[in-house]
C-alpha cells in the first residue's frame, strides 16, 4: 500500500511538472530597439518539398503588418537579391548584416526556417502540418530581439472518432482525397504564420508602433 502511495505521488508530481507556465519572454532588448520596419528574407526550408519556402514566404507580410510593422515587401526583396546572384535562403541567411543594412536601411531582419511542410498520409489518418521558427535581429546591431516557434496542423479541425473503423477509414480517404487535390499544406503555412507573427500571442511578437497608435487614438 505504502508503495501504491509513492508511485501515485509521482505521477502526480509528472502531471503537475508538465502542467507548468511557459516562461514569460524577456523583452528587454527588443523594447529598447523598438523596431518599426522589418526585412523579411526568404525562408530556410529544411523539409522536402520543394515549394515550402516560397509558399510560406507569401503568407508573412499580413499578420506583420497587422501586428504594426511596416514589412519591406517580399516581392521586392526577393527580387533585388535575384538580381545580385542570390537565389538560395541558405545562403542569403550568411550574408553581412551590415550589406543587408546598406542595400535595405530595416530596423529589424528575420530569418525564418521551415521544419515541418506537407503531408503524411496513414491507414486511418493524414496530417498536413507546418512547423516555422523565427528569429528577430536588429538591423543595425545584430542583437537577438525575438525568436519564436510555431505549429498549424490539420488534425486539429478533424474529428475521427465517430462511425467506428469503417468511419475513420472513410474519413481518411476522404481527406486524402482533398489533399491531393488541392494545396492543404498553403493553407496550413497561413495558419501557422499567423500564429508565429501575430502580436498578442503567448510569448509571441510585441505589437510596433503603428499597432499602438491605433490603440490609442
Amino acid at each position: 500500500m505504502k508503495t501504491f502511495s509513492i508511485l501515485v505521488l509521482v505521477l502526480l508530481g509528472s502531471l503537475l511538472t508538465g502542467c507548468v507556465t511557459t516562461t514569460p519572454y524577456d523583452y528587454s532588448a527588443f523594447k529598447a530597439s523598438d523596431p518599426r520596419s522589418i526585412l523579411v528574407l526568404p525562408p530556410v526550408n529544411q523539409t522536402l518539398d520543394v515549394a515550402a519556402s516560397y509558399s510560406f514566404l507569401t503568407h508573412v507580410s499580413m499578420p506583420l503588418a497587422e501586428s504594426g510593422y511596416y514589412v519591406f515587401p517580399v516581392g521586392v526583396v526577393e527580387e533585388t537579391f535575384r538580381e545580385n546572384g542570390l537565389t538560395d535562403p541558405d545562403e542569403i541567411h550568411t550574408l553581412p548584416l551590415e550589406r543587408l543594412n546598406e542595400v535595405f536601411g530595416a530596423d529589424s531582419v528575420m530569418y525564418i526556417k521551415i521544419t515541418q511542410y506537407g503531408t503524411s498520409y496513414q491507414l486511418i489518418a493524414s496530417d498536413t502540418r507546418v512547423t516555422a521558427d523565427a528569429t528577430l535581429v536588429d538591423g543595425r546591431t545584430g542583437d537577438l530581439l525575438w525568436k519564436g516557434q510555431a505549429t498549424a496542423s490539420s488534425t486539429e479541425q478533424s474529428n475521427n472518432n465517430g462511425g467506428g473503423l469503417v468511419g475513420m477509414l472513410v474519413v481518411a480517404l476522404v481527406e486524402q482525397v482533398i489533399n491531393s487535390t488541392t494545396d492543404r499544406s498553403y493553407q496550413i503555412a497561413g495558419l501557422t504564420s499567423g500564429r508565429l507573427l501575430s502580436s498578442g500571442m503567448p510569448n509571441g511578437i510585441l505589437p510596433g508602433h503603428r499597432l499602438r497608435e491605433r490603440q490609442r487614438q
